[in-house]
Order: structure tokens, then sequence, then C-alpha cells
């Protein structure tokens, strides 16, 4: 019979959090075959699986032994080197610059765990890809429902993911989707790591973000500001079809079809909407990518009065010239959570930080395996957070 790990006491989040962090050896160590469960990643590039070790090593047991390489043809070959009958698996993949080799490479694991007889195949996946594209934009197309039907079809029962970019994309998925959330460990950083934070505002870059940029000022107890104005260019904005088919010239209208016209949009001036002034500006999202339009939002933060400026984000995904930009702009700090590595970028740009969420994953692959409930980790989350 698989061994139960010790529950944890009841303590309230942050206190959880940082009771855990406090006692990284929380959890017995145990042997694998004992409990049931397996640890793998499913990564080919040694960065990527930095990770996965992190999560093992709370966990105490070892990662699975498999191989997973590419082809001189550049196919992707998969090799489980140990039995899987009846355990629970949970493939551990992050997701590096090359989005779609990693896909493949997970799809590819989970269907040979499938057919070597795995009970359970979980995902856990901290940056869950295309998830940008779960939107109809113009003739294109909902790819992030394409992966989830994928990752259904490859014999996934169950993902854990953290921060997604839209919380719909969970009603793509045919199993249940456990999104977990990283702000308690960022609130911590901002609580610990900034100084005076208690002088400090939470802004939103653009209106979209100021649902969470609100949940962030709650909770700190802090001001908000809103950016607002021409500058900005969101996803609301972008055409998504419903225009077409294209207008024709001198194209017949039924007689007595008369349509309201629809006024464009103008976006007004740029402006803040908040005082900044003498104070630190703390930006918050959940994915930091391309960094155009954050290093324009501290420009502007800037010449309102802002004396410092950090940004806060899940994801660093800091594509492109991403470390370049940051360095060269009015940006303090840059702070990301490790769901993808950045370590490179990070040896460009000392402005960037990491802050360490393998805690909250180990932590949900134990309540999983054992059965509990998965509530525990969501106390006192809202919605917006």
């Amino acid at each position: 019979m698989p061994k139960k790990l010790l529950l944890l006491p009841p303590l309230s989040v942050s206190s959880t959090f940082r009771a855990l962090r406090a006692r990284p050896a929380a959890f017995p160590t145990m042997n694998a075959a004992r409990t049931g469960y397996r640890v793998f990643s499913a990564n080919s590039t040694a960065a990527c699986t930095e990770l996965a070790k992190r999560i093992t090593e709370r966990l105490g047991a070892e990662l699975g032994k498999s191989v997973v390489y590419q082809e001189t043809n550049g196919e992707t070959r998969v090799e489980i080197k140990e039995s899987v009958r009846g355990q629970d698996i949970f493939i551990i993949q992050t997701i590096p610059r090359d989005v779609n080799t990693a896909v493949m490479e997970l799809l590819i694991m989970a269907y040979a765990l499938k057919t070597a007889c795995a009970r359970n195949i979980i995902g856990v996946i901290p940056y869950f890809p295309y998830s940008k594209q779960s939107k109809m934009r113009k003739r294109g197309s909902i790819v992030c429902k394409l992966l989830a039907s994928m990752l259904a079809k490859a014999g996934l029962t169950h993902i854990i993911t953290m921060d997604l970019h839209q919380k719909e994309i969970q009603g793509f998925f045919s199993f249940p989707v456990d999104n977990l959330r990283a702000s308690p460990f960022l609130l911590q950083y901002i609580q610990e790591e900034i100084p005076n934070y208690r002088n400090a505002v939470i802004v939103a870059k653009s209106p979209d973000a100021a649902k969470r940029a609100q949940s962030y000022a709650e909770r700190l107890r802090l001001g908000l500001a809103v950016i607002h104005g021409e500058a900005q260019c969101t996803e609301l904005d972008m055409d998504d079809g419903r225009h077409s088919p294209p207008m024709v010239k001198n194209a017949t209208v039924h007689p007595g079809l008369e349509l309201p016209l629809m006024m464009a949009k103008e976006k007004p001036p740029i402006t803040v909407v908040g005082d900044v002034g003498g104070r630190i500006a703390i930006i918050v999202d959940d994915i930091i990518d391309d960094v155009e339009s954050f290093v324009a939002a501290a420009e502007i933060l800037k010449e309102r009065g802002a004396y410092k400026i950090y940004v806060m984000a899940t994801h660093g995904i800091l594509s492109a010239d991403a470390p370049r930009l940051i360095e060269e702009s009015s940006i303090d700090e840059v702070v990301v959570t490790n769901t993808v590595p950045h370590e490179v970028q990070k040896l460009q740009c000392p402005k960037i930080k990491t802050v360490d969420i393998s805690l909250i994953l180990s932590e949900a692959i134990r309540r999983i395996h054992n059965g509990e409930s998965m509530a525990y980790l969501f106390r006192n989350i809202t919605v917006d957070d």
C-alpha cells in the first residue's frame, strides 16, 4: 500500500509559505517505488531540468530515469528507462525558447508513459505555452484549445500549471486543471526585499491589468495607479475578423437593412490615473515577453515623479533583446519566478531577479498523489490574483 506523507499544519497562506520555505526537509525522504509515483523531466536541455531537480529535492524523491533527445533529422525521441506500471507519473516540463520542441517532448513522453501502463499521467507545466492564442484573431485559430486536445489525446489525465494568461483556458481541457498562483511569493518578495515598500504604489501598465494590480494593492494596503492612453496596444484592440467579408465598393445592401454606424476607437493622450510622485512604482503583470511596453511605462512613471521602478511578473520569457532593453531603461529591477528558465538573460542583465516557486509545485504534487484537497493552496486567493 502507498504510504501517505505527513500533512501540513493548518496555517494561514503567508505563514504556510514561510514555514515551508524555512523547513525544506518537511517532506520525508522516501523510496519512489514504495510510494507509487514517479517524477520525470521531459526536457532534453540541462538548463530546463533545474526546476525539476528542485521539486524532487523537496519531495525527497529521485528524478525518473528517462532519455529525451533530438535525432539528427530533428525528430524527438523519448525512452523510459524504468517500470511505471500502475504508478502516478508527474511530468515536469518547463518551456524554453524552442517552444515547439518542448511541446513535442511532452506529448511523446506522455504517450510513452501511457503505453507503458502508467495509472495516471499528470503534467506539471508551470508556464502553459500558446496561452496568448486563446482567442480568435482575424482568420486564425484558437491554438491553445488545439494544444489542450493534443495533450488529452497523448494520455495526460491532469495538469498543474501556474497563472494562466486567461483563466478561461481551463475550460479547454476535458480533465482537471489546477491553476496555481505565484502572487503569495511575489507579495512576500515585495514585503521582504523592497526597502520602504510602504511608500510604494502598485501600477497597471494598461487597463487590462488593473484587476491584478488592484488585488496586489489591496493585499499590501497600498495605492493603485493605472496607465491609460494611446501608447498602449492591448489584445482587445486587435481585429477579430468579425468585420469580414471585407467591404466591396458599390456593394449592394439589402433594402431596409440599416445597421447603426460604429464609431472608430480613438485612444486619449497618455495619462497616469493615480499619484506616483515621490513614490516607488511597482508594475505587476503575468508575463514579461517583449519588454517595450514595460520600458515605455517606466519612462512615463519616471516623468510623473516615481523615484524607483520595479516590474514583477510570474513568467519571465524575456525574448529577443529584452535583457539589453531592461538594462538601458529606467527600470530598477525585474522580478520573475522560475517557471521559465532565464539564467542566460540574468547573466546579460543583473537587474533580473528570480523567485523560486518549486515549493508550491512540490506541495501540489504531494497532495494530488495522496488524494488530499488542493483548496489549502488557494486559501485567500481571489479570481483576480
